[in-house]
């Protein structure tokens, strides 16, 4: 059962269609400024770029240089062109190995296509996480939790993966393009770090953390009434597991920096001791994406 949230993780796309119980619904967090730049390219939801806002030092982020967004495996041939004018020459993939294959990304052939999981699907853990949120075993309550624990898991179980992550997007001459599926949860951790250590300060990392309930507001909200309108279907299923694996909030990202603070001591320790970025190297990152 430790695992059962990042399983559920990958149900969304398939549970949004079935249907739950009829619950009140708090109203999730939204980004205060979109200083990133939404790009609308057709089947593929929440790419954006980071770039415009000041960090600590004064310093504007340089704008073009980092872009997230959801998986591409609906990502359509006319649409290559949008990749090849932003100047993408490379993708990383944050999904497991089992979202993969069931959902590849379709990207042009001359794109430097990278894949690092920081975990793994084992065995037919989706199949039975998937019975258990039908059947009403797992509630909004539970699912709240388990979002909380995948935040402080993630930051810590793999850390030489997150290492490779931070080192490919960071050393990277080119635009990069790091996803997931939703491109909120373990694409917003990784962009909150890379924040981190760009210097930039709380705020303006969580507002642009937020800023996924933004962008895919539309989307989530037309899956929330799809299941509600569908209740017949699974009536013992919880609405609220979809509403927490749908947004993002606080709570979330600050289970991770708590989980660093706790294990290495500061979030400074983790980018030298777990990241591998010297003080030297983190200010030349600094000039490298700043103005």
């Amino acid at each position: 059962m430790k695992n059962l949230i990042k399983i559920l993780l990958l149900l969304i796309p398939l549970l949004c269609v079935f249907s739950c119980k009829t619950q009140s619904f708090s109203a999730p967090g939204y980004g205060k400024a979109e200083n990133g730049k939404d790009i609308a390219i057709k089947k593929v939801y929440n790419f954006r770029t980071v770039g415009s806002i000041k960090n600590s030092e004064g310093k504007v982020l340089k704008e073009g240089k980092f872009y997230r967004s959801g998986h591409l495996h609906k990502l359509k041939k006319k649409s290559f062109r949008e990749l090849e004018n932003l100047g993408i020459k490379e993708v990383i993939d944050l999904r497991n190995s089992k979202e993969i294959a069931d959902k590849p990304d379709q990207l042009p052939g001359d794109i430097i296509y990278k894949k690092y999981s920081a975990f793994e699907d084992e065995g037919d853990q989706l199949t039975q996480a998937k019975k258990l949120v039908l059947k009403g075993k797992v509630n909004g309550s539970d699912a709240d939790k388990r979002m909380t624990d995948f935040y402080r898991e993630y930051v810590t179980e793999n850390p030489e993966v997150i290492k490779k992550i931070i080192a490919e997007i960071l050393e990277s001459d080119q635009p990069v393009l790091y996803h997931c599926t939703a491109g909120k949860d373990r694409t917003g951790i990784t962009t909150a770090l890379i924040l981190s250590i760009l210097k930039f300060d709380r705020e303006t990392i969580y507002n642009d953390y937020l800023l996924s309930n933004n962008y895919r507001k539309k989307l989530v909200d037309k899956r929330l009434r799809l299941a509600n309108n569908l209740h017949f279907l699974y009536p013992k299923m919880d609405v609220k597991v979809l509403e927490k694996l749908s947004w993002v909030e606080t709570a979330y990202l600050d289970a991770a920096f708590d989980e660093i603070n706790k294990k290495y001591g500061s979030l400074d320790a983790y980018i030298q001791k777990v990241l591998g970025i010297s003080k030297d190297k983190r200010e030349e990152y600094i000039r490298k994406f700043t103005n």
